[in-house]
């Protein structure tokens, strides 16, 4: 009996020690649950704003952004720098996204139920009490250093492309900066698909590629924005006149579907500033409205 009440008191004794080890164990558990949750109460705080922009805003925009978040604290921002056209697909395909700049009206208008014109029957992303022309643009033919052949002018590129001694660097069709160099062949007389054929022409997926093109002298010259060719510090040989391609307006607007819907009033608000269009004003753009 004795051995009995020995065994009995040792377990016990070890089955009180597993229980106040377990009941530990469960504190310790609590208390970094309780952690967690506080860690993740505070990123559900954080704000981040998503924002789709023309790859020709890529420097301005980011410059701009800084001065934002540093106004507003616990904010972030998440660009998405692409042609357009990539964008503009992006947001019809269900993309987050809570502000959208294009750098052409026909991919805004066709996300705008409504737009007047360009207008993709179905689409309806666009906050159109938001939109606003936020810049102007210029398009301008660029060529690489020391200018190999020596093209001077949107009139000699049209004489030596049509003569098929140059390779012309584009974007292509679905990109706003290739629809307004489709424009300029056009006002020339020149057939882009025969100069495609021949080998005269090298298509880039947005502004950036073609930028890249010229400054590796893949090409020989490109037509880009004149922000590109200043960011890129690109000779520029011509400046294409409203009568050669129309007018180079950026519009923007928050998403019908914005998750930080006042806060993409409030960052839009902010480009109007002095302190954003010092930004854009230093690669060339030209800001339309100013608050």
């Amino acid at each position: 009996m004795k051995f009995e009440n020995s065994v009995s008191r040792r377990s016990f004794i070890v089955g009180a020690a597993g229980v106040a080890t377990l009941g530990l164990a469960a504190c310790g558990s609590n208390g970094a649950k309780k952690e967690d949750t506080s860690g993740g109460e505070k990123k559900a705080d954080a704000q981040t704003l998503i924002v789709f922009a023309a790859a020709s805003l890529t420097e301005s925009l980011t410059e701009a952004g800084e001065l934002f978040k540093n106004d507003n604290q616990g904010v972030d921002i998440s660009f998405n720098f692409d042609s357009s056209g990539t964008l503009k697909t992006q947001i019809e395909e269900g993309s987050d996204c809570d502000v959208f700049i294009s750098a052409g009206q026909k991919q805004m208008n066709q996300l705008d139920a409504n737009a007047k014109k360009d207008h993709d029957k179905d689409l309806d992303f666009i906050a159109s009490d938001t939109r606003f022309d936020i810049l102007e643009n210029k398009v301008t033919l660029c060529v690489p250093q020391d200018n190999p052949k020596a093209v001077q002018s949107f009139d000699d590129m049209a004489q030596k492309l049509g003569a098929g001694e140059i390779l012309l660097g584009m974007g292509n069709s679905d990109v706003p900066v290739g629809q307004y160099t489709q424009k300029i062949l056009k006002y020339y007389k020149l057939d882009e698909e025969a100069l495609a054929k021949e080998g005269h022409i090298s298509y880039g997926t947005n502004v950036k590629e073609v930028t890249t093109q010229v400054k590796e002298a893949s090409v020989d010259c490109g037509v880009i924005y004149k922000t590109d060719a200043t960011s890129a510090k690109l000779q520029m040989v011509g400046e294409a006149t409203e009568e050669m391609c129309g007018r180079v307006v950026y519009p923007a607007a928050a998403t019908k579907n914005a998750k930080q819907a006042d806060l993409a009033k409030k960052f839009l608000e902010f480009l109007k500033t002095s302190d954003a269009s010092a930004c854009f004003e230093k690669v060339g753009f030209t800001p339309l409205s100013k608050a």
